[in-house]
């Protein structure tokens, strides 16, 4: 068993974004190893609190281990972070301080060879975080239609030959099912003009494309972000860390409708829609990991920061 990667994204920026205070109440929706919410609770001590989401029963015995010196702060619930509203009832939790969400796949999830979720190393075509789903990758690449396959390769990887994976895709499982990632991988490869297959990994794209249907990653995310930040209290702080361009659209639309006030007509000489500004938007740009962090944590590469603070409590 590989041991379980603690190594967060940008942990000061995160912290210092979340401008903790002793006594709040946090909310950790992807848990991962811990990494963040060890900080979180070692900078609200003694009397911080901290509720914590997770879907992989290895990423919640891990953290729960690291977090043990916290014991009595904090709770970890096997749940996905968009149900919050059921958790954080379940945990007599209201109002929120701050809010942590980090959309990375762990070190352990892509180095862990039977969860399927890496194209470097051959394993079963599975990438489920929560092992108990129903749909695994397997199921994706050998039941989806070919035009669902594309669009979903084309939508999510935002892989421009799409088109050409899915069909081999569908032509090959005809000869067999399709059951391992070193097959994936030779299909794509043959699917991607040999000019363009030089620099990046060429199946990145794909696999992060069935890892995010399998996963269901972007269904119910505008709500979710949305829904939480409105139940942060004034002044409290919400930080999400985004990996691919997908999520970090989505995140950066919330924030700005938040942050939008009246949108009536400016001919109009009072306001109609009710609309209020909820957030202010503390990162104009999204922050990226330093040259320290890269060299020290190459996966954090694609890692985007964004940071908001509430500026009314949500009625």
């Amino acid at each position: 068993m590989i041991a379980f990667s603690h190594l967060p994204v940008m942990p000061e920026e995160c912290m210092e974004g979340l401008a903790l205070k002793d006594g709040g109440v946090y909310f950790d929706g992807t848990v991962g190893g811990g990494g963040h919410s060890y900080e979180i609770l070692k900078r609200t001590s003694p009397n911080g609190r901290l509720i914590a989401t997770d879907l992989d029963d290895n990423a919640i015995a891990a953290a729960a281990k690291r977090l043990e010196p916290f014991a009595g702060r904090f709770g970890i619930y096997k749940s996905n972070y968009k149900d919050f509203a059921e958790v954080l009832e379940k945990a007599g939790a209201d109002k929120l301080d701050g809010v942590m969400l980090d959309f990375g796949v762990s070190s352990f999830q892509l180095d862990e060879t039977s969860r399927g979720f890496s194209y470097m190393k051959n394993a079963p075509l599975d990438m489920r975080m929560n092992p108990e789903a129903d749909l695994t990758a397997e199921a994706v690449v050998n039941g989806y239609p070919e035009e669902a396959l594309c669009k979903i390769i084309r939508d999510y990887g935002e892989e421009p030959f799409a088109k050409n994976i899915a069909k081999n895709i569908v032509a090959e499982r005809k000869k067999g099912r399709i059951t391992e990632s070193a097959q994936l991988v030779s299909i794509i490869e043959k699917s991607i003009p040999a000019k363009f297959r030089h620099g990046a990994p060429f199946s990145r794209k794909t696999f992060q494309a069935i890892r995010i249907e399998v996963n269901d990653e972007l269904g119910g995310l505008e709500e979710a972000v949305k829904g939480l930040c409105r139940r942060l209290k004034k002044g409290g702080r919400i930080c999400v860390l985004t990996f691919h361009s997908l999520e970090d659209r989505i995140v950066k639309n919330v924030f700005r409708d938040l942050e939008t006030d009246c949108i009536c007509d400016k001919s109009l000489p009072v306001c109609v829609c009710g609309k209020k500004k909820e957030l202010e938007i503390i990162t104009k740009k999204p922050l990226t990991a330093s040259d320290e962090e890269l060299r020290r944590n190459p996966r954090s590469k694609s890692a985007k920061l964004r940071i908001a603070e509430r500026v009314e409590e949500y009625k």
